[in-house]
């Protein structure tokens, strides 16, 4: 999840804004190819997962701020 911090900075700069949603897209881009190439166990695995469907909802949390 966003820390306040962030978010109040997002809130205040679109730059800042547009930059956290680039760094979200490509970290979750990158996630999703690890796990469809990995051979981690599913522990590994669920925990991937789950970081991925955080950074998604920050992500909405970010485009939604857009849309304002």
């Amino acid at each position: 999840m966003i820390d306040s911090f962030t978010l109040e900075q997002c809130k205040m700069d679109k730059e800042i804004r547009q930059l956290k949603i680039k760094n979200l897209q490509h970290a979750i881009e990158q996630s999703e190819t690890m796990i469809s190439e990995s051979k981690m166990d599913g522990e590994a695995l669920t925990f991937l997962r789950r970081k991925v469907a955080d950074s998604r909802q920050d992500l909405e949390v970010l485009y939604l701020m857009n849309d304002q």
